[in-house]
Parts: structure tokens; C-alpha cells; sequence
């Protein structure tokens, strides 16, 4: 079993039948006397990846979830279903595309990635931290809002995604981005 006090970024629940992963958690002491300790979760869905927010009382008490990964390559869209194969026995494996919509535009034929298996079954797909991707257009240069004050402008890529790129990026090039944030990180080769 695991309790509140065992949470750590990462940790693997079961809750209302669901495994979840603690993505972010604060704990709330109390200001009366009497009054629980709560810890307070920002919890990602393993099998949707949404992220949903619930609070517990400190010492509450949940079951570890059947959750675990492994290597599998990218194949081919048939327009309803990616499918991929294992890399080490060849096993054939089909995800229908509401499975794996946010993943979905980053994937590349032969691109490895790592599926999420639960209970046996494979529920979904998690993309390596940083994909290359091409970009197709770009657009003019505008002051960007960050704290370095760096010059930004648009690029869509030839996923269809639009990021923010610096205005050294030509279209035609490979740029290397964090899926879950769509941030530039470099140039790609």
C-alpha cells in the first residue's frame, strides 16, 4: 500500500480504479487545532494523460496500479489506427487514434517510443523527452515575452503544430522540441 507520506514526483496510484501518476504535490498543515493535514495533487492519468487536480488527507491510504513500459517502434497511420511493434518480440500492436491524440502529430515512421501497459493491456504511448520535427513555415520575428527578453517568431511545423522559435530558424529545418511543453530546444541535425 501506498499513503500520502510515500508521495514523490512519479509515484504510481490506483484511485477510483485508475492509475494516476503524482505529477506535483503540496501539503497543507493546519492552521486550527484538530484540523487534518491535507496534501494537495496535481495526478497525470496514465491511460488519458489529462491532469487533474484532488486533495487527501494526509495518512490516506492507496493500492499500487499493474503499470509498466516498454519499447515499441512507430509503423504507420492506416487512417484509424497507428500501428507499432515490439521491439524485442515483433508483436504487432494497434492503438486507435483517440488512444493517443496528443501523441499522435509528434510520430514518425521507425520513431521508438515507449508504450504504457496496464493490467496487460496496452493503453498508450509516452514520446521520448525531446522529438525532431521539420519545420514548414515561419513567420516574422516579434519581442517575445520571456525573461531573457529573446526575439521569438512563429513556426508551424509539418505535424501542423505551431512553436516559438528564434528568428535564426529557417523553414526547412529540423528543430529539436519538448512534446509536452511544444518549446524550441535546438536546432536538429
Amino acid at each position: 500500500m501506498i499513503t500520502t507520506s510515500d508521495f514523490k514526483k512519479g509515484t504510481r496510484i490506483l484511485m477510483d480504479g485508475e492509475p494516476y501518476a503524482v505529477e506535483d504535490f503540496t501539503v497543507q498543515s493546519p492552521s486550527a487545532r484538530g484540523a487534518a493535514t491535507l496534501v494537495r495533487c496535481k495526478l497525470r492519468s496514465i491511460t488519458q494523460g489529462n491532469l487533474v487536480d484532488k486533495t487527501f488527507k494526509a495518512g490516506e491510504k492507496f493500492e499500487a496500479p499493474d503499470v509498466s513500459y516498454r519499447n515499441i517502434q512507430y509503423l504507420y497511420d492506416d487512417g484509424s489506427t497507428c500501428h507499432f511493434m515490439d521491439v524485442e518480440s515483433y508483436d504487432q500492436i494497434e492503438l486507435a487514434h483517440d488512444a493517443i491524440a496528443d501523441v499522435r502529430p509528434w510520430l514518425v515512421e521507425e520513431m521508438e517510443v515507449q508504450a504504457v501497459t496496464w493490467n496487460g493491456n496496452v493503453v498508450g504511448v509516452r514520446l521520448p523527452i525531446h522529438v525532431t520535427a521539420t519545420v514548414d513555415l515561419v513567420g516574422g520575428g516579434s519581442k517575445g515575452d520571456t525573461a531573457s527578453g529573446r526575439t521569438l517568431k512563429d513556426a508551424t511545423l509539418t505535424n501542423g503544430l505551431t512553436i516559438k522559435v528564434p528568428l535564426f530558424v529557417e523553414s526547412g529545418e529540423k528543430v529539436v522540441v519538448d512534446p509536452k511543453t511544444r518549446e524550441f530546444v535546438r536546432r536538429g541535425e
